[in-house]
């Protein structure tokens, strides 16, 4: 690698202990603090991913007028139109793109540019195939697909800096252009020479030197003693030691970092600086951690699809709740589906209505944009049965008159949902390391983390109707509630935050295998929750997988499955919630759940997966412990109530994701300014918006 690529691995190797050095020294404000000068553009983008590189330049006007009239004013291009910007090795041919945003600025379109280097051109990976991507098993990509090259490759690296470069030159200040979005869907590792290279000087730069490896691996077990970081193999699967194995994520978090960062130092000193530079992610994507990349970026965006066609509205909330905490700031929703996708054994699209619901359930949870994939299918191509507004012969799918009413819809709402955010009183701690952990060594094949975190947040989410989700390490001072439903890993520093934020008045819940790992995936050398057991004043006896489940009595009572730990107070301060029931086995009359007052505020420990109805239980009852109480009391759990505000404006959203009308109570200072409202009810698949005026709830 060049000496610039390994600087920066080496300035984002210590991603737990230094979350700051992954962020480059010359990174512009955030964005919507840039924005001002924008303001005459529309708060809210409606659009869709457009590919004129793919029509006959005839039929553009046609799609713009048509797009225009469906109610966008957004489009996506340029994202894998390498081949057709750069036909030959330097030769670079941005006329068509020239037109083509000219095109889109007539019609009245913000265009987003991506750099297209998620699908190099074919001469390119011919005449260097040494860019391409090694699997693990050591077998080199091929061309035709996307995504295949290697995320280490210097060579790769020069290509991508170049195009990014040229196309910054030619419309960094263009005034249709608003943003930019760094390749497309990054992931895939590589194994090539160059990457172990890398890996072993990013390990060199983790921990000094091998001594301190050896150690903090605890290499004798195994004999798998190193001499030197050369001789450390680069793995992400296997019977490796699973310090190797959740140090690779951090090498491939560091690398990822510095291939996006390659592309926007590049793009940022050639651009207008109220333009945004992000990447589109995907959904609970385990590549790397997303905080630590996005640190470096000015808007999260991604990737929302709901690959069977029939949503779990509350799981899918949380995801677009992690992704505005990647930023703690309204994001982008770059691409989402208009009906199906086509890569799951049944592609079923969306009933009528869910489209629409899906939209608004984004919007709810901060988005401030919504693009739909793809416009028009393809003539051919892997994705020509994925769904799109058009059909293939330019006329519009089933689909499309409900996307023009959503469109129609966010148009009217823009002057209240500008400069606004959501409102949340809960704050949930997601852990990359954590989630690595979990997974490396899961003890039970169905301790799904991503499971084990929705499943707190289904109750709280539909109980207290906001939730924030942000990293170990935010700011947590303005949550009454913080909830960590699975912290595995918990650093020094993690757990004084967490202390003093107890001690503050927050009330601080930590879920089963909290506290158990440091960040080199070693156990603490006291038992659970690690650093935060004198905290607790209490400490895990033991933890069992389960066959079967165990009751629980207390405060709560139901059962415990999955999972189960014997908690044993260890201050006299400790009170017990609730013990198991399990008549001659080696959790009965144990302590299940435990809480401590501390300071001005408290920690609990819940030892347990609980079933769902218990989980509901338990959650009401700390809700009522921290104070928080719904935006809208009684409501049917098939409703989904979200509230929006800032700039002195409250903006209510209710969604009904049920196959029947439900009745909703209004908060104080609340009329109806749109929607699906009617007799006090929302309809089937309704949404409704609802401005609270000042004094209201």
């Amino acid at each position: 690698m060049s000496g610039r690529g390994i600087i920066a691995l080496l300035a984002t190797a210590l991603l737990a202990s230094a979350p700051a050095a992954s962020a480059p020294q010359q990174s512009p404000p955030p964005f919507p603090e840039r924005a001002t000068a924008f303001a005459a553009r529309p708060a809210i983008a409606v659009g869709t991913a457009w590919y004129p590189e793919q029509w006959p330049e005839a039929r553009w006007d046609v799609d713009l007028a048509m797009m225009k009239a469906t109610g966008f004013n957004t489009v996506r291009i340029g994202e894998f139109a390498w081949s057709r910007m750069e036909p030959e090795d330097g030769r670079f041919d941005f006329a068509w793109l020239d037109r083509a945003i000219a095109a889109a600025e007539r019609h009245g379109m913000m265009v987003v540019l991506g750099t297209p280097t998620a699908a190099p051109p074919a001469w390119l990976t011919q005449k260097y195939p040494d860019v391409l991507r090694v699997d693990e098993n050591g077998t080199r990509a091929g061309h035709g697909a996307r995504r295949q090259f290697s995320f280490a490759s210097k060579r790769y690296r020069d290509f991508s800096r170049r195009i990014a470069t040229e196309m910054a030159k030619r419309y960094g200040h263009n005034p249709a252009v608003v943003g930019w979005q760094i390749d497309n869907e990054i992931g895939p590792p590589s194994f090539d020479d160059e990457a172990l290279v890398a890996w072993h000087a990013f390990l060199k730069a983790r921990y000094g030197s091998i001594a301190v490896l050896n150690k903090r691996w605890a290499t004798q077990y195994w004999s798998q003693y190193y001499n030197d970081f050369g001789q450390v193999p680069l793995h992400a699967t296997g019977q490796q030691n699973p310090a190797l194995l959740l140090d690779f994520k951090h090498f491939a978090t560091a690398t990822w970092i510095d291939y996006v960062q390659n592309q926007v130092q590049a793009i940022r000193p050639l651009i207008d600086p109220r333009m945004f530079v992000t990447t589109n992610t995907m959904f609970w994507n385990a590549g790397f951690d997303h905080f630590a990349m996005h640190r470096g970026l000015d808007i999260a965006a991604w990737d929302n699809y709901i690959p069977d066609g029939r949503p779990d509205w509350v799981a899918n909330g949380a995801n677009h709740d992690l992704v505005r905490g990647y930023k703690q700031r309204n994001f982008w929703l770059m691409e989402t589906q208009p009906g199906r996708v086509d890569w799951v054994p049944v592609n079923r699209a969306l009933d009528p209505g869910q489209v629409r619901e899906m939209a608004w359930q984004a919007v709810a949870h901060g988005a401030d944009a919504i693009l739909y994939w793809q416009w028009r299918p393809a003539a051919n191509g892997k994705e020509t049965y994925h769904g799109a507004i058009l059909g293939q012969d330019g006329e519009p799918n089933p689909i499309q008159p409900e996307i023009a009413k959503t469109a129609n819809e966010l148009a009217k709402a823009t002057p209240l949902l500008a400069d606004t955010v959501p409102a949340a009183r809960i704050a949930m701690i997601f852990s990359y390391d954590s989630r690595w952990a979990i997974d490396l060594q899961r003890h039970h094949r169905d301790f799904d983390p991503v499971k084990a975190f929705t499943d707190f947040y289904r109750p709280l989410r539909v109980q207290s109707q906001g939730v924030a989700i942000v990293p170990a390490e935010a700011d947590l001072s303005r949550y009454p509630l913080v909830v960590a439903p699975n912290l595995n890993v918990v650093t020094e520093d993690q757990a004084k935050a967490l202390d003093r934020y107890v001690r503050a008045g927050g009330h601080l819940v930590l879920g089963p295998r909290s506290g158990m790992k440091d960040d080199t995936d070693a156990l603490w050398p006291q038992r659970q929750p690690g650093p935060l057991a004198d905290l607790l004043g209490a400490r895990v006896e033991q933890f069992y997988a389960l066959d079967q489940d165990v009751g629980i009595t207390g405060s709560v009572a139901g059962k415990a499955r999955i999972w189960a730990e014997a908690l044993t107070p260890t201050a006299g301060d400790v009170r017990t919630l609730a013990t198991y029931r399990d008549a001659g086995g080696w959790l009965d009359g144990k302590p299940a759940i435990v809480t401590r007052s501390v300071g001005r505020g408290s920690i609990t420990y819940i030892g347990a997966w609980l079933d769902t109805a218990t989980m509901a239980k338990l959650a009401a009852n700390l809700l009522a412990d921290a104070k928080v109480v719904p935006i809208v009391a009684g409501a049917d759990p098939d409703l989904e109530i979200a509230k929006r505000a800032g700039a002195g404006k409250r903006l209510l959203i209710v969604i009904n994701h049920g196959n029947v009308a439900h009745p909703v109570a209004l908060p104080a200072g609340a009329s109806p300014v749109g929607g699906d409202w009617a007799g006090g009810q929302i309809a089937a698949h309704g949404v409704a918006l609802f401005e609270i005026a000042r004094g209201g709830k």
